[in-house]
């Protein structure tokens, strides 16, 4: 009865207006809206993906309009997280958007060539062979979703009052990392070895596939213990949405250390220590499934706390 009470109790003070995260989601469906009727003719799926964007517009009306007839905990936890969930259908929309740019995976094979002396995304898989291992990292890249859920409820359930701050944070880090990768197409190790074959990149030939990846979609094989229960779910997560794009920085580690900096201002030992195991078998798993290189990692986890810092102070100036 309490939880009930505590979900469904009309809201004294009820706020009138769009939440920030939303003004935030409205901001991008105008601003790509308006990338796609520049380009439209460069477009290979436009008039699906304005209509897409006219029924998130309509979802967010329609959100707002429920919470202002029944403003409770439970119609403005719906709000943000709703805006969250939306993220996988943005997702795949940016390699529609970026498909109309060359790749640039030679350069940053290039730089990891230079840097490391080797790919280690290549090398990687090759040298972690165990079952236990595969299942371990795949767990880890797989608990990116697991892990946005978890802090998401923790500050609705515990921090209420940094609740819209939290999920704004999130929400506005996922759309950081989607301009970027609009506008620098890097599609990562699973597409381009393919392309250009692992022999060649074994001895060095990074050449310029240009505009390849706009009408291919092939991937090498995810590496793994296959009958591994999270290998399974990573492949049918990469099955049922991944695009050759969203490689360089690594969103996954990028967000997940947003999250992980969230946990810590939360000041839950509990939820903090939970997280990092799931952290650090999340960077290493991003080159051992080849779905980034290491740059990737790297450049996630500089982004992330970035991106953590820059959203948490930027919310102060536009609070709820």
């Amino acid at each position: 009865m309490k939880a009930f009470k505590y979900l469904f109790e009309i809201e004294k003070k009820p706020r009138k207006g769009l939440l920030t995260i939303e003004w935030v989601a409205i901001g991008y469906t105008v601003l790509t809206t308006l990338f796609i009727l520049f380009a439209y003719t460069k477009m290979y799926n436009p008039e699906p993906m304005l209509w897409g964007r006219l029924r998130i517009l309509l979802t967010t009306a329609a959100l707002w309009l429920v919470y202002r007839l029944v403003p409770c905990r439970f119609t403005h936890f719906c709000r943000p997280v709703v805006q969250l969930c939306l993220l996988g259908w943005w997702y795949p929309d940016t390699y529609e958007l970026n498909r109309i740019f060359p790749c640039f995976d030679h350069y940053f094979v290039a730089i990891e060539q230079r840097l490391f002396g080797c790919q280690p995304a290549l090398l990687f898989p090759q040298l972690c062979t165990s079952p236990v291992l595969s299942e371990l990292f795949h767990m880890g890249y797989g608990s990116y979703y697991f892990l946005m859920v978890v802090v998401t409820c923790y500050y609705f359930a515990f921090r209420y009052a940094e609740f819209n701050r939290a999920t704004f944070v999130i929400f506005s880090s996922f759309i950081a990392y989607y301009l970027i990768f609009i506008f620098l197409p890097v599609v990562g190790p699973q597409y381009y070895y393919m392309a250009v074959g692992t022999d060649q990149i074994a001895q060095g030939v990074f050449p310029d596939l240009g505009h390849y990846f706009a009408t291919h979609q092939e991937s090498l094989p995810i590496p793994g213990y296959q009958d591994g229960f999270f290998y399974q779910f990573v492949v049918d997560a990469h099955n049922a949405g991944e695009r050759p794009t969203a490689a360089f920085p690594s969103s996954h580690v990028g967000v997940t250390t947003v999250l992980l900096l969230l946990a810590w201002h939360s000041r839950s030992r509990l939820l903090f220590w939970l997280i990092v195991p799931f952290y650090v078998l999340m960077f290493f798993a991003t080159f051992y499934i080849q779905a980034h290189y290491l740059i990737d990692a790297i450049a996630g986890l500089l982004s992330g706390v970035v991106f953590y810092f820059a959203l948490w102070a930027v919310y102060s100036f536009f609070p709820d």
